[in-house]
C-alpha cells in the first residue's frame, strides 16, 4: 500500500527503483489482460485466444493488436455507447459510471467512480499544489472531460477549486482579484490572455503562483512572460481516453511517466517498438479497471517522455 502526499513526493511509487517499477507493472499486467478478455466486448474478441499469463514482458506485449482512436468512432457506431470497452457492465453500460463526455468525434468517453479517476493529482503535487490551495480552473466543464479531471485531482490533494471554465475574461480577472487563488489550471494561451487583461484593466491577480498547462503547446515567449510574473508554470500530458501520461516536476528534467501505465514508443503506423532514445507515436496500456485500453494510441508522438522520476 503506498502512503500518499510523502512531503517532496505524491506517494512511495515516485521512490521506487526503475526496475522495481517495471516489474510490478509487468506483473500487473496479465491480470489486466485477463480482465480486459472476460469483461469487455471488444478485448474479448481481438484477445480471443492469447493466454494472458503468457503477457508478462513488454516483447509479449508488442505483439498484440494496437487500437488507434480514430478506430473509437467506428466502433461506438457499431456498439453504442463505447464500441464495447468498457469493463462495468454490458447489459447496463451507465450503471457503474459517473460521468459521460463528448469528445470531437465524436466520441463518447466514460468516467468511472473514485476519487481522481484520470490519476492527475500527482501532475499537480509534483507542481506544488498542496492542501488548502484554491485553484482557478479553466478548463472547460462542457462535454469534454478537462474540467473535471483537473478537479477531481485538486480536491484529492485537498485543494479547493473555483471552476472557471472557459472564456468570460472580464468575469475571470474579477474572481482572481476578489478570491486570491494561488494556482491555476488550463492554457497557456488563456491564461496569457487573463493576464493581459488583468493589465488592461489595472487590476492585480499577483496572487497567481503556480500553474499545470495542458492541452497546447507551450511556447517560449509564454515561459518567459509567466516567468517574468513570477507564476512557476509545469506542463501535464494526458487524454480524454487514457487520463494523465505524464508531467513535469520542478527538477525540469524532462516529462516524467505516470506511474500506473505502461507506455511504448512505436514507429508511427505500426505496432513496432522504435530503439530507445527514437521519437515514435506513443501507445499506453492502462490499469484501468472501468476503461482497459491495451495498446492505446492517440497518434500523437512522444512529448519528451522519461520513465522515471526527474
Amino acid at each position: 500500500m503506498t502512503q500518499p502526499f510523502m512531503a517532496d513526493y505524491f506517494d512511495s511509487l515516485e521512490t521506487r527503483d526503475p526496475a522495481e517499477r517495471e516489474s510490478d507493472l509487468l506483473a500487473r499486467l496479465p491480470g489486466q489482460i485477463a480482465r480486459a478478455q472476460a469483461n469487455t466486448a471488444y478485448f474479448g474478441e481481438v484477445l480471443e485466444g492469447i493466454a494472458a499469463a503468457s503477457v508478462d514482458s513488454r516483447a509479449a506485449l508488442a505483439k498484440l493488436p494496437v487500437l488507434r482512436k480514430n478506430a473509437l468512432i467506428e466502433l461506438q457506431k457499431k456498439q453504442i455507447p463505447f464500441g464495447g470497452l468498457t469493463a462495468t457492465d454490458v447489459a447496463r453500460p451507465f450503471a457503474n459510471l459517473g460521468r459521460v463526455f463528448s469528445s470531437p468525434g465524436p466520441i463518447y468517453d466514460p468516467e468511472g467512480r473514485g476519487p481522481d479517476w484520470w490519476r492527475f493529482a500527482r501532475s499537480l503535487y509534483a507542481a506544488g499544489f498542496r492542501a488548502g490551495d484554491l485553484v482557478h480552473n479553466t478548463f472547460s466543464y462542457h462535454f469534454t472531460p478537462a474540467g473535471f479531471m483537473f478537479e477531481g485531482a485538486a480536491q484529492k490533494i485537498g485543494c479547493c477549486v473555483f471552476p472557471a471554465g472557459t472564456g468570460q475574461t472580464e468575469m475571470q480577472v474579477a474572481a482572481i482579484s476578489d478570491l486570491r487563488p494561488a494556482a491555476y489550471v488550463g492554457t497557456a494561451s488563456f491564461l496569457k490572455i487573463i493576464l493581459e487583461k488583468a493589465d488592461e484593466q489595472k487590476t492585480d491577480v499577483s496572487s497567481l503562483k503556480k500553474a499545470i498547462l495542458s492541452g497546447e503547446a507551450f511556447f517560449p515567449a509564454q515561459q518567459a512572460l509567466f516567468a517574468a510574473r513570477g507564476i512557476a508554470c509545469f506542463q501535464a500530458y494526458g487524454t480524454a481516453d487514457i487520463g494523465l501520461i505524464a508531467y513535469e516536476s520542478e527538477a525540469r528534467s524532462g516529462m516524467i511517466l505516470e506511474e500506473e501505465l505502461i507506455l511504448e514508443i512505436v514507429r508511427p503506423g505500426t505496432g513496432d517498438p522504435v530503439a530507445a532514445g527514437e521519437v515514435g507515436e506513443v501507445l499506453s496500456t492502462t490499469f484501468n479497471r472501468d476503461y482497459p485500453p491495451i495498446r492505446f494510441s492517440t497518434g500523437r508522438q512522444a512529448p519528451g517522455v522519461k520513465g522515471e522520476r526527474g
